[in-house]
């Protein structure tokens, strides 16, 4: 499909990188996008439990030390349940032929779904271990986090990954690559949704800022689980939108399946990345439904002034 397009920026997948014999040391875009939100995140966390008036009566769920230690609990979350959420999720059979694969992360393959459900173990192992409130430490991460999406899509946008459907948006992206350039089944010229670039502005922008709003401003984290609830629907319905966009998982398109959908419903179906979300948008609504019930007097008492 010809098109008026953007042409595709060309700056590589690195930032830079050294050769030492026969040894290349690259940072990547993505890499350096996963540091710079974790700590971004971290600022977040530690600027919110130095807040005692955001937080219950009870007071923070953590302190600096906690969180430090958290980091690292998270982190190891997020790459191991990252990596065996593509590998469940999104190619089972080729990593059952080929196990050793698996852990080779450095070529490419995680899941935010997958990353966020060990992310959510680790934190609630830490949790039961340091006796902490599970629900007040979650809304700290769920803080934390929409820098982190918000960078990541954007380092899948530089590293020419998960693009869009074809389109004759005014904005669409020509991005390189003989895949990228198969449109309807015929090769040529062929411009695309920059669909990494709608979930940067819906899951980490626009959602990161409501939370940001909604615990400085509207004294939600006094209702425990309630930030979280935002979170997880934010998260799901963000997704789900942005699905209608992106280009689906080839191991899921056929010719009967041109959309790509993981399940069908008649001439309806939804994407994996749609089923994914569905239990998130839900659990969102229930927590949030919950909090609410439980705690919403003391999210009404709303601090004069928290800077």
């Amino acid at each position: 499909m010809l098109t008026a397009a953007i042409p595709f920026p060309d700056i590589g997948t690195d930032l830079f990188s050294i050769e030492i014999g026969s040894f290349t040391f690259a940072l990547r875009w993505y890499a350096l996008a996963y540091i710079i939100g974790i700590l971004i995140g971290w600022r977040i966390c530690l600027a919110a439990v130095n807040r005692p008036a955001l937080w219950p009566p009870a007071g923070p769920p953590l302190d600096r030390e906690q969180i430090e230690n958290l980091l690292t609990w998270i982190i190891l979350g997020v790459i191991v349940g990252g990596r065996l959420g593509f590998v469940l999720f999104y190619q089972p059979g080729y990593y059952l032929a080929n196990p050793l694969e698996i852990l080779k992360v450095w070529q490419g393959g995680m899941s935010f779904h997958g990353g966020f459900a060990g992310a959510g173990i680790a934190a609630l192992i830490f949790c039961l271990r340091q006796k902490r409130s599970l629900l007040s430490t979650a809304d700290l991460l769920a803080l934390a986090t929409p820098p982190g999406l918000f960078l990541g899509r954007l380092a899948n946008f530089t590293n020419n990954e998960l693009w869009g459907r074809p389109t004759d948006v005014p904005w669409a992206i020509i991005f390189p690559g003989e895949a990228a350039q198969v449109c309807d089944g015929i090769t040529g010229l062929c411009a695309r949704h920059p669909s990494q670039l709608y979930e940067a502005l819906l899951e980490g922008l626009l959602l990161g800022t409501l939370l940001l709003y909604l615990a400085w401003r509207r004294s939600w984290l006094k209702a425990p689980g309630a930030l979280t609830g935002v979170f997880l629907t934010g998260y799901g319905l963000a997704r789900s939108f942005v699905e209608l966009f992106r280009q689906p998982d080839m191991q899921f398109v056929t010719a009967e399946n041109p959309i790509g959908h993981a399940l069908h419903f008649g001439e309806w179906g939804l994407t994996m990345g749609q089923v994914l979300s569905a239990p998130m948008i839900v659990t969102g609504l229930a927590l949030i439904f919950y909090s609410f019930s439980h705690f919403g007097s003391a999210a009404d008492q709303r601090p004069n002034t928290v800077v």
